[in-house]
């Protein structure tokens, strides 16, 4: 199973403390780099129904929870020789349902149990957040095949999924889910944006 080259910042200095020992435990059995992929997809559901039933707290932490084990399908598949091209494209469809289903539920509880902001501003804010999340997955693969390589430096890391889904952890907990909407739909449309420019100027 391949993963990208580049890493994020909290995949790199705190998911991995749990997911490489839960790889390595993990080799010991026949579970597949793939099915720890499915098993993530699966936990992100847990999220969205958390989310569903006005559990905010436990869905942020789940969503945190998904993250980690999206980390380990790369490690275990490293410990076990198992690399390949259809892992790597089966765990990048599974992590765009997955953000999609955990911010779609993040809107949905904004909506329901938040009333300090109006149902537009909230679904805007879901809009804007959903939208920029898959751009700044399309933007990264694209540029992987038109210059041959992924963003590097500040670009690749900026915005990065582990880097929302830690984001949308804190927002959940403290109860601000129109607020984290907003700030990720400005973060993600914002690097997309700079990565445009960026590509044009050469920067990739």
């Amino acid at each position: 199973m391949n993963k990208s080259t580049t890493e994020g910042l909290v995949s790199a200095h705190l998911n991995r403390r749990l997911s490489r020992p839960l790889a390595k435990l993990f080799a010991r059995t026949p579970i597949t780099p793939n099915q720890i992929s499915f098993l993530s997809f699966i936990v992100a559901i847990g999220c969205l129904s958390l989310f569903l039933t006005g559990h905010n707290v436990w869905a942020g932490i789940v969503a945190q929870t998904s993250s980690v084990v999206d980390g380990v399908d790369g490690d275990l598949a490293r410990i076990k020789n198992m690399k390949s091209s259809f892992g790597g494209f089966f765990d990048a469809i599974l992590d765009r349902y997955s953000d999609f289903a955990i911010l779609g539920g993040l809107t949905f509880w904004a909506l329901q149990f938040e009333v300090r902001f109006d149902n537009m501003v909230v679904i805007a804010a879901g809009l804007a957040a959903t939208i920029g999340s898959f751009m700044i997955s399309y933007s990264r693969a694209k540029a992987e095949v038109s210059f041959g390589k992924p963003f590097s430096g500040l670009m690749g890391y900026l915005a990065s999924r582990d880097t929302r889904l830690l984001i949308i952890m804190v927002g959940s907990i403290v109860g601000h889910g129109t607020v984290t909407l907003i700030f990720l739909g400005a973060m993600t449309n914002l690097v997309v944006v700079l990565r445009v420019f960026g590509a044009r100027k050469g920067l990739i």
